[in-house]
């Protein structure tokens, strides 16, 4: 028997939640085989098995708090397996097979849960399941499984409650009562709510927040942004982005201008240290991205943008937007941040004050771009896009004149990208 510790993860992480099991005690595992997903407070993780054997124990529930380097779970090695079956050879084969297999004339059972957990220590269901079932305050070993290896399923607790209804109806008859009662129907009315615990990285998220809403003062600084050349740019780079396997978006070329944009104006690309008494400037531009993940809102950063083209901020945009909605974003990946996007926009928002992703010092939030009237020089009215932006800097060292300078001259990049050419190595 051997216990699995769980590892060290590192960025000082000692704690993380079990979000699902992928095996139950009694299975037999085999090496690299996933296990468990945990979620730390940067992304979720994949545990895999160290060596092949069979799952005796787990010690940590689903949705409970693993510790670093204590149990996870237990499981005996696959030479002690061989061990027990030399010492059980002297059962024929054949009478174990005839002992399994089921006479042709049987039909498959739904084998009741309390039994399968009896023999293997938890009732197999997905999460969405056992959700389903604490809402209705139930048992899952109540319930008959009718999916594989006694595996309870959606339908299976949905027959089982209308069982149960049915059961319930004639019998409060049968003793006297009414049928219906209207005052424990209007009690029956009242919402109950779902409770869920704040863990993983939506509780390191509300405690970040909190930390950079309280401790940095936020200089905010809205504008309006012309990107009907922008548009026009995109679409006819589009088909050649496309050749190459890339999908083109704004994004890239919004982090372009903001590098370029970032060399005119470093203090937006500085951090102010832990003692408030030191600037630290960055030669490096590594643009963080806001994404709405599955997990909680998570900012992966794309290092060094100022080097890379557009077609390569492109294929990194697309990697890490995907990596993210999957709450499986790289610890490297979420690190070094130097300045930070927040595109509310793709969601239909027009306006939002975005807080700072501290340590850095500047977050913009981009709303959505609508077709509006405007005039030109000449005073003729034409139909522009334009996007509302809103920056949330860092006062304690970024005043409105610097972040309006910036803004400009990132507003100048996006309204005639043809400019950006000047600029490029």
């Amino acid at each position: 028997m051997s216990d699995f510790l769980l590892p060290d993860i590192g960025e000082g992480i000692v704690e993380c939640e079990v979000v699902e099991w992928r095996v139950a005690e009694g299975d037999t595992i085999t090496e690299d085989q996933p296990i468990v997903e945990v979620m730390t407070d940067k992304a979720l993780v994949e545990i895999t098995a160290p060596e092949a054997g069979i799952v005796t124990k787990l010690y940590v529930a689903q949705g409970h708090i693993a510790k670093v380097h204590a149990p996870l779970y237990a499981y005996q090695t696959s030479a002690h397996q061989t061990e027990e079956g030399d010492s059980q050879s002297d059962t024929s084969p054949n009478d174990t097979l005839k002992a399994a297999q089921p006479q042709a004339s049987e039909k498959p059972i739904k084998k009741p849960a309390s039994s399968l957990a009896a023999s293997h220590g938890k009732v197999p269901a997905s999460p969405a399941v056992r959700r389903l079932v604490r809402e209705h305050a139930l048992q899952l070993t109540d319930i008959a499984g009718s999916g594989k290896e006694g595996r309870v399923l959606k339908e299976d607790v949905l027959a089982h409650i209308d069982q149960a209804s049915q059961t319930a109806a004639p019998s409060s008859q049968a003793a006297g009562q009414p049928a219906f009662n209207a005052q424990a129907e209007a009690q029956s009315e009242t919402p109950a709510p779902r409770v869920e615990p704040l863990r993983g990285m939506r509780a390191v998220m509300a405690k970040r927040m909190v930390e950079a809403a309280s401790t940095i003062p936020h200089l905010q600084y809205g504008e309006e942004i012309d990107v009907t050349a922008l548009l026009a740019l995109r679409e006819r780079l589009k088909p050649l982005a496309e050749a190459q396997g890339e999908r083109l978006t704004l994004m890239p070329f919004f982090m372009k201008a903001m590098a370029l944009a970032v060399a005119e104006e470093p203090i937006v690309n500085a951090q102010l240290n832990a003692a408030g008494n030191e600037l630290h400037y960055y030669s490096q531009c590594n643009i963080g991205m806001a994404v709405d993940s599955k997990a909680g809102l998570l900012v992966p950063n794309i290092k060094h943008v100022e080097r890379l083209t557009l077609l390569e901020i492109a294929r990194e945009v697309g990697r890490l937007t995907a990596s993210a909605r999957e709450g499986r974003v790289d610890q490297a990946d979420l690190k070094g941040g130097t300045i930070s996007i927040s595109n509310i926009g793709a969601l239909g928002g027009t306006y939002a004050a975005p807080i700072i992703n501290a340590p850095e010092a500047a977050i913009v939030a981009i709303g959505k771009t609508q077709w509006l009237p405007r005039f030109d020089e000449q005073g003729a009215v034409q139909r522009r896009a334009i996007m509302t932006i809103t920056w949330a800097g860092d006062h304690r060292f970024i005043d409105g004149g610097t972040i309006a300078r910036f803004c400009n001259t990132w507003k100048g990049f996006l309204e005639a990208p043809d400019t950006m050419l000047l600029h490029l190595a």
